[in-house]
């Protein structure tokens, strides 16, 4: 194996509760409901696609427009929030694994469908840290499609074969099977039937690579 692929929200650091705030700030706004258990069917879906999922209770028909409209705001929203984020949202567990994934000579990469990856990697104090970063904002097809992932071995000059992608959503790790790359899964993605690794926590990172 010669890089690792990470996810980042939920794997490498959670944004969870600032993307439900910023969703249900914006659903509110139009009427529409949103809780929790909806919130939980967005983890690893595209911005686009979370709003579709969203406006599946709205009565009202919105135009492609529109929808470009509430996704923008609910951006803002985000990122505003984004600005709260600091290195101390960085745990020990995920700095020392990274550092000693490096130390091995391991490459490291982000695959995140998120279009915020490298602002939320600065704010956290992973500016500078990772090899290559492929994010929403140079993919077409968010996950379970592979592309996110494809494009990070690219980026590294690696086959997928000898990449490790490493997630927390069902989804990615289904991305990570049709990508041709080993998975190790954290959470629900632990479960995933075709999940190569399955972990308890990130650390265990350690004893596979």
């Amino acid at each position: 194996m010669n890089a690792v692929i990470f996810d980042l929200d939920g794997v490498i650091c959670f944004t969870d509760q600032y993307h439900y705030l910023a969703w249900k700030e914006m659903a509110d706004e139009i009427g529409v409901y949103f809780d929790e258990t909806i919130n939980n069917r967005l983890r690893g879906v595209s911005r686009m696609d979370s709003l579709n999922i969203i406006l599946e209770k709205s009565d009202k028909a919105y135009t492609h427009e529109q929808k470009e409209a509430l996704a923008a705001k609910k951006n803002a929203i985000y990122v505003k929030l984004l600005e709260q984020m600091s290195p101390a949202d960085l745990s020990d567990e995920v700095k020392t694994t990274l550092d000693a994934l490096r130390a091995k000579g391991l490459k490291l990469a982000i695959g995140s469908s998120s279009k915020n990856t490298k602002m939320i990697l600065k704010q956290i104090g992973l500016g500078d840290y990772f090899d290559a970063i492929s994010d929403g904002t140079n993919i077409v097809n968010s996950k379970p499609d592979p592309e996110v992932f494809l494009k990070a071995a690219e980026f590294l000059s690696e086959d997928p074969k000898d990449c490790l992608v490493v997630e927390d959503a069902l989804a990615g790790i289904e991305a990570a099977v049709r990508g041709g790359f080993k998975s190790a899964g954290l959470g629900e993605a632990a479960t995933h039937e075709k999940v190569t690794y399955p972990m308890e926590t990130f650390r265990d990172l350690l004893r596979i690579v």
